[in-house]
């Protein structure tokens, strides 16, 4: 117990040893010259540790969509083909439509193939559960002059989506007007991708060009979508959903023309793809009508679009001291990894580790009788060390020479 307290009750001061050694010499400086490397180069220059940053980016994104497009012989304007119509960040281009017009509440045959029936009891299993387009009631009733199918309970005819169409191939050349504003709310900085230089003139007239027009605001449909990678014709027919990815980053120590958006283009649902059950993007609307007896009735409207995605995402630095100070100290308390790295290898792995264990390492006592013993440990040490002549090599191993000495 003593021990453990006597122990307890000690210090350690360093103790500066001059090791000459090219060996563990090169080994020190290089470690210390990649480790300020790093901090310099990529911690200072790439990441601009010296700033504060604010990714709490506040964005607002209008958009309008300009084009006419013919499909069955009727010409689409925006207010056909543009859902929904605020001119949000989120928006559907309509390319295909199938249209099951005049449908009243009633009673009528189901569509789908699988409800198909010769009698009764083939539908009885069904009796009161949701089916594709209504409830069932549980009758087999005739569909046309040669097939039955079970009969439901809702809005009738019922829809037949199978119908093949051709889409609207005028959306490819349809414009997309993207107006984003954002705000880094811990500068408050705000700005917009619009250059201050912009016109009138140079908006009705420029498309967007990932070389040549990067600060245009007017991106045309069928760029969008080879920007994305994706082949427009099937992208029609099936419908999908493409991400317009608006990227700020800003470094505020620089003039304020340094500060501007960066797009890029995605498929966001690529693995709708892959899915031969649910592919592409379609969705349901319809419209409703009364008749002049008061009837209620509706067109049901089976839409397949592209839906873009405005995505905007964000961040800023700026110079701040505390930041600057934190990562220096943790720079410089880095460089002693070298010297941590050095006596690892001294202690453990060259040759002579004994003797520099001996240099490195003493022991002092505030007692007289300790101090004599270890007056007497160090002159047994001494002696020994007297007795040969330690010379430091290249590889950092001690040669050692015998003397005689007269008793």
């Amino acid at each position: 117990m003593w021990s453990c307290i006597t122990d307890f009750f000690t210090y350690e001061t360093t103790k500066s040893v001059v090791v000459k050694s090219w060996t563990i010499g090169i080994i020190n400086r290089v470690v210390q010259v990649l480790i300020l490397t790093y901090f310099i180069g990529w911690v200072f220059l790439v990441e601009k540790a010296y700033q504060v940053r604010d990714t709490a980016i506040e964005s607002s994104v209008m958009t309008k969509v300009k084009g006419f497009g013919v499909y069955n012989d009727r010409v689409m304007d925006v207010a056909d083909y543009v859902t929904p119509t605020q001119g949000a960040s989120v928006f559907c281009i309509i390319t295909k439509l199938i249209t099951t017009e005049n449908q009243v509440q009633g009673y009528c045959p189901e569509s789908e193939k699988k409800y198909a029936c010769t009698q009764d009891s083939n539908c009885t299993r069904y009796l009161n559960k949701p089916g594709s387009y209504g409830i069932l009631t549980g009758k087999c009733v005739p569909f046309n002059a040669t097939i039955k199918m079970c009969e439901i309970k809702g809005w009738c005819p019922a829809e037949i989506d199978t119908i093949k169409t051709t889409p609207m191939m005028e959306v490819e050349n349809f414009t997309i007007f993207i107006k984003n504003s954002i705000r880094f709310p811990t500068f408050n900085y705000t700005k917009g991708n619009f250059l201050s230089t912009i016109t009138d003139d140079y908006i009705k007239k420029c498309n967007f060009d990932m070389i040549n027009n990067t600060y245009c605001p007017i991106f045309k449909v069928g760029d969008v979508v080879r920007y994305a990678q994706q082949n427009f014709t099937k992208l029609a027919d099936k419908g999908g959903v493409i991400g317009i990815k608006i990227g700020w980053i800003c470094d505020l120590d620089k003039s304020n023309d340094q500060c501007n958006p960066s797009y890029s283009f995605t498929r966001l649902d690529a693995m709708s793809q892959k899915n031969a059950v649910s592919p592409g993007y379609n969705f349901r609307f319809a419209k409703y009508f009364k008749m002049e007896n008061g009837t209620d009735y509706r067109i049901l409207v089976k839409a397949y679009a592209i839906r873009f995605d405005v995505l905007v995402n964000g961040n800023a630095g700026k110079f701040n001291m505390i930041p600057t100070l934190i990562n220096m100290v943790a720079a410089f308390t880095s460089v002693g990894v070298g010297t941590v790295l050095c006596d690892i290898i001294l202690l453990n792995f060259l040759k002579g580790a004994e003797q520099y264990k001996a240099k490195k390492f003493e022991e002092v006592s505030d007692s007289p009788l300790d101090s004599q013993s270890n007056r007497f440990y160090r002159s047994q040490l001494s002696l020994r060390h007297n007795e040969t002549i330690m010379r430091s090599s290249d590889s950092g191993a001690f040669s050692i020479e015998h003397y005689n000495y007269s008793q």
